[in-house]
């Protein structure tokens, strides 16, 4: 393992597998983010989930016993309607998604359509209603009458659960969509996309390379991290293992690689802080 050994001036966590994973938090998660908010060190919380939307995420933390203001969180709801709103304001769309996402469409101001002869955009998603019927749509509005672009909320294979299971996510309805359509996504708007760095970032006068990217997913969080030249560092707590870690050649490693969460925390201040492994 190898941790910091001083602090970042921010810090942009990854939520599921990084500081909770099913309905509790990992172990150090909470002890770490007070300490950071103590030391008026901004925090944001970054997740690939559109399943929720940011006030969901708001009332989870807080029980869990972690308060966080709407404003420390964003996620491919937000980076979704920020990207369709900049880039196709006007467009008919055609979510294949569950509610809080087509829910915050809706409030955005855009129009939902399940008609593939007025749709422009076909968004995939995290889809646990993903079916043929929506294969179709998707299919025939794409293929048959030529109109509509896909993009993808997030390419994450599959979300992880406690005890090492996991569902479906979205890159894998992006997958059948292009394979009967032949098409290719366009667009992601989830890590590690820079869409959702500028939007983690937004509102901070930090310099990226001083900025930490916390998560435990090497494809989407660290290598968004990579991309913008920033420090990462892959918690063991979720997707990635050490072994994973040890196959990358050294240009594609995180910066650090941690048992768990609060190892963010420089060891010598462990010591001044009085922490031990037994400590929550």
């Amino acid at each position: 393992m190898s941790g910091p050994t001083e602090f970042g001036d921010a810090y942009i966590f990854d939520l599921d597998g990084t500081i909770y994973l099913g309905g509790h938090l990992l172990p150090g998660a909470r002890r770490l983010i007070e300490e950071l908010r103590r030391r008026r060190i901004p925090v944001r919380f970054l997740s690939n989930n559109p399943t929720r939307d940011p006030g969901m995420y708001v009332r989870k933390l807080a029980g869990l016993g972690l308060p966080t203001g709407l404003e420390d969180i964003c996620n491919t709801v937000v980076t979704t309607i920020r990207w369709l709103r900049a880039n196709h304001p006007d467009a008919v769309l055609f979510p294949i998604a569950e509610q809080p996402l087509c829910r915050a469409l809706v409030e955005a101001g855009f129009e939902l359509s399940d008609d593939p002869a007025r749709i422009d955009v076909v968004i995939a998603s995290y889809d646990r209603t993903f079916d043929y019927r929506k294969l179709q749509i998707a299919f025939d509005a794409i293929w048959f009458h030529k109109r509509a672009i896909l993009v993808q909320t997030n390419p994450d294979r599959f979300c992880p659960f406690p005890g090492g299971r996991g569902e479906p996510d979205c890159a894998a309805i992006t997958a059948a969509i292009e394979a009967c359509t032949g098409t290719e996504c366009q667009v992601n708007l989830g890590k590690p996309s820079t869409v959702m760095l500028d939007e983690a970032l937004s509102g901070l006068d930090v310099d990226v390379t001083r900025c930490v990217m916390v998560g435990d997913r090497l494809q989407t969080d660290i290598r968004m991290a990579l991309d913008a030249g920033m420090r990462s560092a892959c918690v063991l707590t979720g997707e990635a293992t050490a072994e994973d870690i040890a196959a990358l050649d050294e240009a594609h490693r995180p910066t650090y690689v941690l048992d768990r969460v609060d190892r963010l925390v420089p060891a010598a201040s462990w010591g001044e802080l009085g922490w031990t492994e037994d400590d929550r």
